[in-house]
């Protein structure tokens, strides 16, 4: 996910949160973390650790953010310059100078590379599903784009790209198939046709289900239902992504550990792909990560302008060690963890659903300073 349109609902609003000074983007950091505590070091032989880039951090332009990817990750993920509406604005012009780079970055690094996102009905260029009249296409246009689309991006990084969100959020928290472009004009096979063009593309490359709040049960079986089905029609389907984008209280531990293995009986990997931990209120109870819901700001939905109370702290520290312990409860189905940006200030969720709010929801604070738990994170991961 998340989206470059956020972005321009923030403005300047959530530039000057990514610039402002230390009183308001410090949260509690240990003063006394040891720089060999690294994260990626800590789960080698467990499970990738990640994170996601933006261009900034792609094109060399956050030295500080930069330094914490090449010392403390072994996975990256590119946050949005490899979206359809961005690799191919328009029909036949794609644009490959963002996505070279971060390959590129990825490789001189010795890091696992993930491409994303093929198919998704959000941040899809318009023309995908129009004629020059603006009229709908058909079935087998559109059929056509979507090869074409594929087969040229996964192609052009055969070999270099370890694995790919083929198709992302495809099903609605009830569990039924989201009703997007691609399902109103092909219908359901989109999904397997989608995985078919991505194996086609690059045979050895990895192929991935992504999507948000897996733990709500319906929704949860709706994805075991998609992926199986694409399964039993002879696709391939490698690995299952459960974003993880949590609150301070929702969703239940309990409900997260089924997701994990329901997945798993699958035969498939696991994987824990755009993870961060809000500790703001939600706009409304159990919000997920549907990025076209947006609410009016509020001065009670933005408590922790300044600074983050102690007892949030250590609530936001007892929930990351809380997951974490699940994941390396699990680290024989799961094969990465990616958290959703490197530092605070890059979040996401400082603009959605309520642009301008100030969030903490990363491993990392905005000068790119270790959150003191981090230590208690990599701690379990030696006891594993």
């Amino acid at each position: 996910m998340k989206i470059a349109k956020i972005f321009l609902l923030t403005g300047m609003a959530t530039l000057s949160l990514a610039c402002s000074s230390t009183k308001s983007q410090q949260m509690q950091v240990d003063s006394t973390y040891d720089n060999q505590v690294v994260l990626k070091n800590a789960f080698k032989g467990k499970f990738y650790i990640g994170t996601a880039l933006n261009l900034d951090q792609i094109w060399g332009r956050n030295n500080a953010a930069l330094a914490v990817v090449k010392e403390q990750f072994s996975a990256i993920v590119a946050e949005n310059c490899m979206k359809s509406m961005y690799m191919q604005p328009r029909e036949g012009e794609f644009n490959f100078k963002d996505s070279d780079r971060f390959v590129e970055f990825g490789e001189k690094n010795g890091m696992h590379i993930t491409g994303h996102t093929l198919i998704w009905h959000s941040q899809a260029p318009n023309w995908f599903f129009v004629d020059k009249n603006g009229k709908q296409v058909s079935r087998e246009v559109l059929i056509e784009r979507m090869r074409n689309h594929i087969h040229t991006v996964v192609g052009r990084y055969k070999g270099r790209i370890h694995g790919w969100d083929v198709v992302n959020e495809a099903v609605l928290d009830n569990g039924e198939l989201r009703k997007s472009k691609f399902y109103e004009i092909i219908g359901e096979d989109f999904i397997r046709l989608a995985f078919q063009f991505a194996q086609e593309a690059d045979p050895n490359a990895e192929l991935y289900y992504n999507d948000y709040s897996t733990a709500i049960p319906a929704k949860r079986d709706g994805i075991v239902k998609l992926v199986k089905n694409v399964l039993d029609s002879g696709g391939r389907v490698d690995a299952i992504g459960m974003q993880e984008h949590h609150g301070l209280d929702n969703p239940a531990i309990a409900e997260v550990e089924k997701t994990i293995i329901d997945f798993a009986s699958l035969g498939t990997k696991v994987m824990v792909t755009e993870m961060d931990i809000s500790v703001l209120p939600h706009a409304r109870p159990h919000m997920g990560a549907e990025i076209s819901e947006t609410y009016q700001y509020k001065n009670e939905l933005n408590p922790y302008v300044d600074s983050l109370p102690t007892a949030i702290s250590a609530a936001l520290a007892n929930r990351y060690e809380e997951f974490f312990g699940l994941y390396l409860k699990h680290d024989d189905k799961i094969t990465r963890v990616t958290v959703w940006g490197v530092g605070d200030g890059d979040s996401w969720k400082n603009g959605w659903p309520i642009p301008g709010r100030t969030d903490y929801p990363l491993l990392f604070d905005r000068q790119y300073k270790p959150k003191a738990f981090i230590k208690d994170i990599v701690e379990l991961a030696k006891q594993k």
